[in-house]
């Protein structure tokens, strides 16, 4: 019978001893480097919530609303709020103007306009990709929810067509802010 143990050899047929077999130190180097930006790059701000959905027949309907709901565990920090979008080449407009609701824990329902700048006035996307362009757009900056618990943002276009080609996917991205270029101040709701 065969030993079914793998025996590294040099050239000459020779086993080569263990101590050969270790990493060199310059990819030791490479390793510890490759590692450490890994950490780095994790420690960005963590989402709270972070979700897409698909726009159905890649054609967005005038009545068709889109909903996220999430939980806010933390009403004491500040958060940042973005809208993403994911549009194709065959969006036929510069713009999009979507109508905006969030729903609270209690209290009544916050409607807002967005406007979303997709392209230039030469028809260049502003979104990152190739056929595909994801773009991101700040709807709440250093945003303190005014109370714990469930809300629901709802979107819905707000253009003239009744079908809207071009929009593939709409996304909500909730993160806390960072503390850079946070306005000063106390919370809001304190005092109150």
């Amino acid at each position: 019978m065969t030993n079914p143990r793998r025996i590294t050899t040099n050239r000459n047929n020779r086993p080569i001893p263990l101590q050969s077999r270790r990493l060199s130190p310059r990819l030791k180097g490479f390793v510890a480097a490759a590692c450490g930006l890994f950490l780095c790059l994790s420690c960005e701000n963590q989402a709270v919530y972070d979700q897409y959905q698909v726009i159905e027949n890649l054609s967005w309907e005038k009545d068709k609303e889109y909903y996220f709901t999430f939980q806010i565990e933390d009403a004491s920090i500040p958060y940042d709020v973005f809208l993403e979008i994911r549009n194709n080449n065959k969006y036929p407009f510069q713009n999009l103007w979507l109508f905006c609701g969030e729903e609270r824990p209690y209290g009544p329902l916050v409607r807002d306009t967005v406007e979303c700048m997709l392209a230039n006035e030469y028809g260049k996307w502003y979104g990152q990709g190739i056929s595909l362009f994801h773009s991101d757009f700040p709807i709440r900056t250093h945003y303190y929810f005014p109370i714990e618990g469930q809300y629901t943002f709802s979107f819905q276009q707000g253009m003239r067509e009744d079908k809207l080609p071009g929009i593939q996917e709409i996304g909500l991205r909730i993160v806390p802010a960072s503390p850079v270029n946070a306005p000063s101040g106390k919370h809001p709701n304190e005092g109150k």
